[in-house]
């Protein structure tokens, strides 16, 4: 009985000395998928070496907030388990496109998100690791890429909500990690201001903002007399103005976003002539998306276009577009084109003929045009058809076509319970010349894959 008591006091000291804990709320929230996938081709190039592809994978994605008041919490993320099932498992230190650990860390497990929310009595502050490069539409976006350390600041005026923002993309800095270095101001940063107006009558409801970016990137920039990369250091300062509008008309939502980039791509620092003889390189490009999609009661009809600027290989002091002006890693309008999650990250390259030939991957230097319809038969299933055609803006040097192909996908989804679903698609590509290369000799074949998914939300 002594023991017993002892045991008790022993619990009540421990509960009086957390109580601050238990002030404490936590929120889980989380994703896990598993999915198979099979691709006829894993490249559009006709050779003899080409072959197909099938195998499953899966991922987990938990985002647990802890509530310490009303005002006041830490948002954290982590990826777990995110693997092909029974595959080979990959490099320690390999570079993950999707997250801010290693593809080996995610394998396993791995930290994306850990960040303070205060919403002060001047405005909200959110300071941490979060989500990079997220504004206005879906268009541009990469909320699925790597995240980065970033101090945010928003202040609600009536109807219009302003935002600033300091995002740390590089540091090149001394540390304890990087023993050796002995330059400075070799940093990558990224300044944003912004402005959301939300509108609200009797006929249409919906938002509309800009963003005004500024990078400086400066990690290949000389210092000390160090040069980086040998022979050609430069220095890129490059702004964004980024306007979007999101608007639900009756029974039509519409949504558009533009970005116009400008700025110094290249100030070269060895004389100013670069590696082309010419001098400092400056950006001018433009992204362009517009998409509207009209519900019909069972039925539903959409379309979607996007114009992003490719850079003209015979204007070497000019980058007219290309990398990195992109639809983003968050947009996926196809199964196989252009897709990030499910072709690009899972399969891997999809290549052509010609080093720039890529199917999957963000989608650049394009024009593209998208139909699709879709019906709810019953409210757990919705079953789309989509027809999509893609053509290069500028050919790359030496390619003789600039058509893309054309696409049509197929997908149903549907609503085993509220939380847990089932996706089974398939998308068939007809490959267009551009993949050809340099040449109209060269061959290529069409391509198709089959993918289901099993999907829990929570």
């Amino acid at each position: 009985m002594k023991r017993f008591w002892l045991v008790l006091l022993s619990l009540g000291l421990v509960m009086a000395f957390s109580v601050s804990a238990f002030a404490v709320d936590v929120k889980v929230s989380g994703e896990y998928y598993a999915a198979g996938l099979y691709l006829n081709k894993t490249t559009v190039a006709d050779v003899a070496t080409n072959q197909s592809t099938a195998f499953y994978f899966q991922r987990l994605r938990i985002g647990t907030d802890f509530v310490v008041s009303p005002c006041l919490k830490l948002v954290t993320r982590f990826d777990a388990m995110e693997r092909i099932w029974g595959g080979q498992r990959s490099p320690i230190g390999t570079g993950d496109p999707q997250s801010a650990g290693t593809r080996a860390e995610n394998e396993n497990i791995a930290f994306d998100i850990a960040y303070i929310d205060y919403t002060s009595p001047v405005g909200l502050f959110k300071v941490g690791y979060m989500p990079d490069y997220t504004f206005g539409t879906v268009f541009g976006d990469r909320g699925n890429g790597p995240t980065s350390g970033q101090i945010q600041y928003f202040l609600p005026v009536g109807p219009v909500i302003l935002f600033a923002g300091l995002a740390k993309e590089g540091d090149g800095s001394a540390s304890a990690v990087t023993t050796g270095v002995t330059t400075t101001d070799q940093d990558y940063d990224s300044y944003r201001l912004a402005a959301i107006f939300n509108f609200n009558t009797s006929q249409v409801k919906g938002e509309t903002g800009a963003l005004l970016l500024f990078n400086r990137y400066a990690t290949e920039k000389a210092s000390s007399g160090i040069t980086v990369p040998p022979g050609f250091p430069f220095l890129q300062n490059v702004y964004v103005i980024d306007p979007y509008f999101k608007a639900q008309i009756g029974p039509v939502a519409l949504q558009g976003e533009l970005q116009y980039w400008f700025g110094d791509a290249a100030r070269w620092e060895d004389g100013g002539l670069g590696p082309y003889g010419v001098g400092n390189a400056s950006i001018s490009a433009w992204a362009l998306f517009l998409d509207a999609t009209a519900n019909l009661g069972m039925v539903y009809v959409g379309g979607s276009f996007a114009y992003l600027s490719g850079d003209d290989p015979a204007t070497h002091d000019k980058i007219e577009g290309g990398a990195p002006v992109t639809g983003g890693l968050d947009w996926n309008p196809c199964l196989i084109m252009f897709n990030t999650i499910d072709t690009a990250y899972w399969v891997g390259g999809l290549p052509g003929n010609g080093s720039a030939s890529v199917v999957d991957g963000e989608m650049s230097n394009a024009y593209f045009f998208q139909g699709r319809v879709g019906v709810k038969p019953v409210p757990k299933l919705d079953a789309m058809l989509s027809v999509s055609y893609a053509s290069a803006d500028k050919k790359p040097a030496g390619y003789l076509n600039s058509s893309y192909g054309w696409e049509i996908d197929a997908t149903g989804t549907y609503k085993i319970t509220n939380n847990l679903s089932y996706m089974l698609g398939i998308g068939y590509l007809f490959t267009g010349d551009y993949y050809k290369g340099t040449s109209s000799a060269n061959p290529t074949v069409d391509d198709y894959m089959l993918i289901n998914k099993l999907t829990l939300t929570f």
